[in-house]
């Protein structure tokens, strides 16, 4: 966590031991998400409960990069113990920011640009050619996978965009757009 978590305490004194126990929980939290800007816990006895002596409610108001998380159960669910109340919201937390990560991933992937590449070599009577793509790893592809323009129009040393997918006998592109063209 970039910075240290924050732990206020509503209703009840503050506790060192508490206070020790919500920050191992928080810094658990880095393994579902490691880019938490800001957690802010609240540990608070919402009621007082005369069946049943003291309650014990916890939020948790993480800070990620672009959002707010907030995780509060309803006080109707609040703990007699403040440890099992800080472990139950602790647990919800978790799963939201597992959730946020891989929403962050599949948007983060959905987002990446297409890999680029320069034509190196083509067998026009043949059908095929190869791209060196920009880290210098070799793809083939064949002309029904050319798109926009026509494979016999194509040069060495056009800059095409593609798409990779693993073939029989290597990377090969799925499909080829001439980069500048449709």
């Amino acid at each position: 966590m970039q910075s240290p978590v924050q732990v206020t305490f509503r209703d009840i004194p503050p506790s060192p031991a508490l206070t020790a126990h919500v920050e191992k929980r928080a810094a658990k939290l880095d393994t579902f998400f490691d880019r938490i800007v800001k957690c802010h816990v609240v540990v608070e006895a919402p009621h007082r409960h005369s069946k049943h002596g003291k309650r014990f409610h916890c939020r948790i108001d993480l800070v990620v990069p672009g959002r707010e998380l907030v995780v509060s159960r309803n006080p109707e669910d609040a703990k007699e113990d403040a440890y099992a109340a800080v472990d139950d919201a602790f647990g919800d937390a978790e799963r939201v920011l597992e959730d946020f990560a891989r929403v962050q991933q599949v948007d983060t992937k959905t987002h990446l640009k297409p890999p680029h590449g320069v034509v190196t070599k083509l067998f026009t009577d043949r059908g095929y050619g190869f791209i060196e793509a920009e880290d210098g790893h070799e793809v083939y592809f064949h002309q029904n996978s050319v798109l926009g323009v026509r494979f016999e129009k194509l040069a060495v040393g056009t800059r095409v965009r593609f798409a990779e997918e693993d073939g029989d006998k290597g990377p090969q592109a799925s499909t080829v757009h001439v980069v500048g063209e449709g």
